[in-house]
């Protein structure tokens, strides 16, 4: 008995784990359907004095879009909700995409990202779930890829920031080169249309 006691208490210690895995992956999952939810659809590019702490709005190529009903970034869910897209700056030289997507929808254990930038490379991101909440959702390079552990200037760090209720999005896309944060980068305010 004492033996059988022992061997349910071994299978018990290495059963949490398991089980502590698989309630970080339904809060991975949980994320992701946030993501969809509070991003799908269209955005403007925020009135000039909206653009806090931020100069990216000035850019001969985004300006003409400030404080404009014109579609300044846009979200929509694809592969029969697999995989969220994000157009940032449609329609102008400095459009981007980045790709959302779990690494399985079923047994979602980490969040992607791929964005396809100006900078003419393709960083690939893991969702920060220790510093991310409804409010600010955290995507941090994945450094198993070499082009996060590089010199290359790439975008390193994604934030997406939601205040008024939703309908404001602070989008900061944050750069490296020689594996140093840099003093520029891509901040933009959005609101919902």
């Amino acid at each position: 008995m004492k033996k059988l006691l022992l061997f349910l208490s071994i299978v018990g210690v290495f059963s949490v784990p398991t089980m502590a895995e698989k309630a970080e992956a339904m809060e991975t999952i949980d994320m992701y359907e946030h993501m969809i939810k509070a991003l799908n659809g269209t955005w403007k590019l925020s009135e000039e004095k909206m653009q806090t702490g931020t100069s990216a709005y000035k850019n001969k190529l985004v300006y003409p879009l400030v404080g404009t009903d014109i579609t300044a970034l846009s979200y929509k869910n694809i592969g029969f909700g697999s995989t969220l897209q994000e157009d940032l700056l449609p329609n102008t030289k400095k459009q981007m995409v980045t790709m959302y997507h779990c690494n399985d929808y079923v047994d979602c254990e980490e969040l992607r990202a791929t964005h396809y930038c100006t900078k003419m490379n393709q960083p690939e991101f893991l969702l920060d779930l220790k510093n991310s909440t409804k409010e600010k959702i955290v995507f941090n390079c994945d450094m198993r890829t070499a082009l996060c552990q590089s010199n290359e200037d790439h975008i390193h760090q994604m934030i997406f920031e939601f205040s008024n209720d939703g309908k404001h999005l602070k989008s900061s896309y944050l750069g490296w080169t020689d594996q140093k944060p840099n003093k520029k980068n891509s901040i933009y305010h959005f609101d919902k249309k």
